[in-house]
């Protein structure tokens, strides 16, 4: 394969519903006009999201699924995997590994978005979440090494699944990015994603304001009236 041919396929691996929409739904859908097959991999079942006393975990989990599935549709997705963690446990556990290096191997991305395995804390108003730190190092762990070397979870090559190298990972929620995407021709798309998601952002006004604010002050020094930023990492 040619280093400069073309990106064919792209995963986005979160922790929960709403995490890439609110992270990297723009860039998402970019790809996804430009004829890319997308995967959306959801650690956790999202089932503690909710101030809501009148509502079981069970039934917030069967609700973020339809959510994060209608999501998924607005946005062009070919398919948003469910691995079931429980939501607010979620640790880079081996098991946690091997279950995202399946869906590597499953779906052979050229391109993975991941969280930051790194808790920010250079923002005042966001501690971050445990799950995003644990989803990012599972994540990480399983691109490098587990679903390239064919000897890592050998019960993979039991189940049909080769080992697959992804080309590049770009990592969200990075405090010091080295990569703009401009997603001003999409993020109209991004913010109808993230309105499906009515558990977590009601009629979804502050949504669409945060969303706009943050990519616009994103893009304001690199020409781009809205942008995405990442820290991308070539795997050799």
């Amino acid at each position: 394969m040619l280093e400069d041919e073309p990106y064919h396929r792209g995963m986005v691996v979160v922790a929960h519903p709403d995490d890439a929409e609110y992270g990297c739904s723009g860039t998402m859908a970019k790809w996804c006009k430009d004829g890319m097959e997308v995967v959306l991999v959801i650690c956790t079942n999202g089932g503690k999201g909710t101030s809501d006393r009148e509502i079981s975990g069970d039934q917030l989990i069967e609700i973020r699924h339809k959510e994060e599935v209608a999501a998924g549709e607005v946005l062009g997705l070919k398919k948003v995997v469910f691995l079931g963690y429980e939501d607010s446990m979620l640790q880079p556990t081996l098991e946690l590994r091997r279950d995202i290096a399946r869906e590597i191997r499953r779906y052979r991305p050229d391109v993975v978005i991941s969280p930051s395995p790194v808790r920010n804390l250079f923002v005042t108003a966001y501690l971050g979440h445990p799950d995003h730190i644990a989803a990012g190092e599972a994540t990480l762990a399983a691109v490098f090494p587990a679903a390239r070397d064919y000897l890592t979870f050998p019960e993979l090559l039991d189940e049909g699944l080769e080992p697959h190298k992804v080309r590049e990972v770009m990592i969200t929620e990075h405090r010091d990015p080295d990569m703009w995407v401009d997603v001003s021709d999409t993020i109209d798309i991004a913010v109808a994603a993230l309105k499906q998601h009515v558990s977590q952002v009601g009629d979804g006004a502050q949504g669409d304001k945060w969303m706009r604010s943050w990519r616009q002050e994103a893009g304001e020094h690199h020409g781009m009236k809205y942008a995405e930023t990442f820290r991308h990492y070539h795997i050799r």
